[in-house]
């Protein structure tokens, strides 16, 4: 995107270079919000729609966004790492109004039963609908973690999704938790389901045997007489964050060279607009774009970001915008640009937060998913108790949900210590809310969610501490795979992100007593990567929490979360109390 100081700056209008880019929510009160929040008038003459990270939610949830998204080095106080009020300041968007609760977590509960539940494929196809009819030609792009994250695409290997995500006319995709269903499983979704539908994109999937592209690494398509491109960009640390043995014969990573390799090979080929569709986390995605150059914008995912404004990154060739649309379903980003004389001109950004009660359910997609639900429906909504208290997940450290299965896996299988993974996915419940297997399902729904028991020595415990903590706050944003920090119960540490590899994780006590290196501690955990537990006889995570629900007579208190003590990032951008 080749733009003067003064066009520059008009696209900018008054937003911060440094911070953000164009993008401003128009407030409507609640009487008159569902007209005016989706009535986006047309701009340009090519336009994309995005959404990421839905993790297999057909249905209306509610999903409470993180109080704590700690950004360290060059990112402390930047998008994406503003919460609550800083974001909405940020953003200007008004405190109370529709648009701040769907961002973030403030007076969540409140809010929620205000305003109702977000997401559903059915109300998202009406706005899908009503967008592409207002921009003809316009692409819907997924950008990945679809297949995954409910107990329908966990039965169905996916089919649920891919049936939906045709219905909702999705165009272009890329992954990532996809890739958890097996490579054959994803080879075959592509080559039938996908075949003359859907393209499946990804420069940065190679076999590992000779290093030839897995899948298409992009597509060019003509919008209005525009040549697009768009280049998928799969999540890189797949073998890494996933179990290695599920895509044995893939290689993954970032890829730079190949990403500018592709984006220039697109260009040769006529392409006047390029895209990247994402999964690398946002941080990820900024980086890419000051070091790639000749992008004009990158549509990210995986680290479940919702913003309501584009970054604008500078590079070599020019500058690059950076988006992220969220997570669950929960909103849609729309891309408008206006490409003159072979060369992007100007654009706006909107991210629509999807209320289904401001958006009618699409008839025919509302069949769809009553006609895959109706072989579970039974299963799905056994009640198991009832919280007293929210359950949540998202945050840098432990949410409320992951509290109840540390407390079950401890409580049921005898262990002191007990480790949960800092998946970014899974619902939220509002206090009074009965937990039903679906929501059990929604919080734990892998192909590898196997309950373990290991003995592990204080040494090892820190060093696996110490090791998923620098993945989420090493400086260096290439060093990040996107999780949260693995929640943990029994042990209470502190944390000092700042700190250097090694030395992040201080003063581990179990019982207010120090945790000994070379004592033995008896530490329950689940979702393993390693291929062994698939076959060690562990039952699934869901069954082990299944047996602490009957013990707990129907209902369940409100959780006390085990969050560590900061040291040295308090008050800092990225953290409300």
């Amino acid at each position: 995107m080749n733009l003067s100081k003064r066009e520059f700056l008009q696209v900018l209008g008054a937003a911060s270079v440094a911070d953000m880019g164009l993008g401003r929510w128009a407030y409507a009160d609640a009487a008159t919000a569902g007209d005016a929040l989706y009535d986006v008038p047309r701009f340009g003459n090519v336009s994309v729609l995005h959404m990421t990270d839905c993790h297999a939610q057909l249905k209306p949830i509610y999903f409470r966004e993180p109080n704590v998204n700690l950004g360290v080095g060059a990112m402390k106080g930047k998008l994406p790492h503003l919460v609550g009020e800083q974001l909405l300041k940020a953003a200007n968007i008004p405190p109370g109004s529709a648009e701040a609760h769907a961002l973030t977590y403030l007076d969540f509960e409140t809010a929620a039963r205000r305003y109702g539940k977000v997401g559903g494929f059915a109300h998202l196809a009406t706005l899908v609908k009503r967008l592409k009819a207002s921009r003809p030609g316009a692409l819907l792009l997924d950008g990945g973690d679809t297949w995954q994250g409910s107990a329908t695409a966990l039965w169905t290997k996916g089919q649920d999704m891919v049936d939906a995500a045709k219905l909702l006319g999705v165009d272009v995709m890329t992954g990532h938790w996809e890739f958890t269903l097996g490579m054959d499983r994803v080879k075959e979704i592509v080559a039938k389901d996908f075949a003359g539908k859907v393209d499946f994109i990804a420069q940065n999937v190679k076999t590992a045997d000779f290093g030839d592209p897995v899948f298409k690494p992009y597509v060019i398509r003509e919008m209005n007489g525009v040549p697009v491109a768009i280049i998928g960009q799969a999540f890189p640390y797949t073998p890494i964050a996933n179990p290695r043995y599920m895509v044995k014969d893939w290689e993954f990573g970032i890829q730079d060279d190949n990403m500018q390799k592709m984006v220039d090979e697109a260009r040769a080929k006529g392409a006047k607009l390029v895209l990247v569709l994402s999964h690398n986390g946002m941080d990820v995605d900024l980086k890419m774009a000051s070091r790639v150059s000749g992008i004009d914008a990158i549509l990210g995912g995986h680290t479940h970001d919702g913003m309501p404004v584009a970054s604008i990154v500078a590079n070599a060739g020019g500058k690059t915008i950076v988006t992220n649309a969220g997570s669950n379903g929960k909103f849609l980003g729309v891309l408008d640009f206006d490409v003159k004389n072979g060369k992007l001109a100007d654009f706006r950004y909107r991210l629509l937060p999807v209320f289904a009660n401001m958006l009618a359910a699409d008839a025919a997609m509302d069949a769809l998913i009553t006609k895959i639900r109706a072989p579970y429906d039974a299963r799905l909504a056994e009640r198991l108790a009832v919280t007293e208290g929210t359950l949540y997940r998202r945050g840098n450290f432990n949410g409320s949900g992951d509290q109840l299965l540390l407390d079950a896996l401890m409580d049921v299988q005898g262990a002191e210590i007990a480790f949960s993974p800092g998946f970014r996915w899974g619902t939220t419940l509002l206090p009074g809310q009965d937990i039903t297997r679906e929501w059990l399902m929604d919080m734990t729904a892998t192909t590898y969610s196997y309950a373990t028991v290991t003995p592990m020595t204080g040494e090892t415990i820190k060093t696996v501490l110490e090791d998923v903590c620098d993945n989420l706050f090493n400086p260096d944003p290439y060093y990040q795979q996107g999780g949260d920090m693995v929640r943990v119960g029994g042990l209470e540490y502190a944390c000092d992100p700042n700190a250097k590899m090694g030395s992040r994780i201080q003063d581990m006590r179990l019982n207010g007593k120090p945790i000994q290196a070379s004592h033995t501690y008896k530490v329950a955990g689940w979702a393993p990567v390693a291929e062994e537990a698939a076959h060690a006889g562990n039952k699934p995570v869901w069954d082990v929490v299944e047996q602490w629900f009957k013990a707990q007579g129907g209902k369940v208190a409100a959780r006390k979360v085990n969050v560590p003590r900061l040291i040295g990032a308090v008050p800092n951008a990225g953290y409300d109390a």
